[in-house]
């Protein structure tokens, strides 16, 4: 005669399997019960006029109008430079081997970049000069630089 094909070990398993189902079911239903309970209205967030994350609406007093014009976006908008305007600077540093240097302007001590294209003669570290500031694809470059003719005294 043969015997039951169930042992002991495979109803054990069947009744854990069963119970965790069950568990299963009953978590599920208890998260139903407490999300409608909770609802969406206790999800909303405010931020107050200082960017802090609160649960309080924000004072309808508080509330500024900003103008959309006065928004910008990316690299913030220069004053307009007089290109055409000569100015007196220093050679801060200047590669020759490379073709490029930086002036230093000596009344608002802005620097600007300068390359060997744009010289009317040689120069070197220290030396006085004057130039012209035109717009370059980095920034404001000097062009048309010489230097200042000292006379001794």
């Amino acid at each position: 005669m043969a015997g039951s094909q169930e042992t002991f070990n495979k109803k054990d398993k069947e009744k854990k399997r069963l119970k965790k189902r069950l568990d299963k079911q009953k978590k599920i239903a208890e998260r139903k019960a407490n999300s409608q309970a909770s609802g969406p209205g206790n999800m909303i967030a405010y931020v107050d006029e200082y960017g802090r994350i609160s649960d309080t609406p924000p004072n309808p007093a508080n509330r500024k109008t900003i103008s959309a014009d006065s928004i910008e976006l990316g690299v913030p908008k220069r004053d307009a430079v007089e290109p055409a305007a000569e100015r007196n600077g220093r050679v801060e540093f200047f590669n020759i081997a490379k073709g490029f240097g930086f002036i230093k302007e000596i009344d608002t001590q802005d620097k600007y970049f300068v390359h060997a294209t744009n010289l009317t003669e040689e120069i070197k570290e220290g030396d006085l000069v004057t130039f012209k500031i035109e717009r370059g694809m980095k920034g404001m470059n000097a062009v048309q630089v010489s230097k200042v003719k000292v006379i001794p005294a």
